[in-house]
């Protein structure tokens, strides 16, 4: 039995991992890449527990888990339908603070955005051709199994590679960057344990590989960090304030385009 590390050893990593979050994260998805690049039957493994033969993957028919996933996409739909709806009251009574610091809402909504909007699920999985567990010949389908990062032929749209619903649910950790300080490690927790959950959803219904699932936390997160250095860190301490001007000079426009409305002197 191998001794814990001193905790030396561990205070150095998390400082190495807290002065270069971006390079640390790129480095962990590259080996993680390697990995199951170089061993593939890592994915296989994972997904053949939970698989029964003739019965494909049982989780699929348990109620609880359906309504679990059911909530997972209606959470991540309810926390973008708010930001259009706190976008939308600005615009609309401009003189009014923004509901959420224009900062902290240009940072969620980006995040969202280019991590699992465009990166998982326009690039990703619409051109990578993964397909999922119980659509290939070794759980009860007739595709071909290919490893992650391999161009296949085998979907040719909602892929397997990388997991959509992973990416959303790992996304919300971006909440712990623009909470007060004093709420930002328990908001972390929360979040990732709700990614784990609904990321395990998704390999025990044969909807996505292992790789799938850790493949996108690290995209994800490697949107949120860099996304977090430029737009609450360089951009200055002004920054709020400018953005609250620019929607507060856009909603008073809006108004003057609008027949009877009338806008404050």
């Amino acid at each position: 039995m191998s001794a814990p590390l001193p905790s030396s050893r561990i205070d150095l990593v998390l400082d190495l991992v807290g002065a270069h979050p971006i390079a640390v994260t790129l480095f962990v998805t590259t080996v993680l890449s390697a990995v199951f690049l170089l061993a593939p039957s890592i994915d296989l493994t994972v997904s053949g527990w939970f698989h029964a033969a003739g019965q494909g993957f049982p989780a699929e028919q348990v109620p609880f888990l359906r309504d679990l996933r059911a909530l997972g996409m209606f959470t991540t739909r309810a926390v973008i339908a708010v930001f259009v709806v706190v976008l939308i009251l600005k615009l609309a009574l401009p003189q009014r603070p923004t509901l959420i610091p224009p900062r902290a809402l240009l940072f969620l909504a980006a995040s969202q955005a280019i991590g699992p909007g465009l990166v998982v699920n326009v690039v990703l999985k619409e051109f990578w051709g993964r397909a999922r567990p119980r659509q290939t010949d070794l759980f009860g389908g007739d595709l071909t199994f290919s490893p992650p990062w391999a161009i296949a032929d085998q979907c040719s749209s909602n892929c397997s590679f990388v997991s959509g619903e992973s990416a959303s649910s790992f996304w919300m950790l971006a909440f712990a960057f623009v909470v007060p300080v004093g709420w930002r490690r328990p908001v972390a927790l929360l979040a990732l344990g709700w990614a784990l959950v609904m990321s395990a959803n998704r390999i025990v219904f044969g909807g996505h590989y292992l790789s799938d699932v850790l493949l996108a936390w690290c995209l994800v997160l490697m949107v949120i960090l860099i996304l977090r250095q430029w737009l609450l860190v360089e951009c200055g301490a002004d920054f709020n304030a400018r953005l609250e001007a620019a929607l507060t000079r856009a909603g008073l426009a809006l108004r003057r385009l609008i027949p009877g409305s009338r806008t404050p002197a």
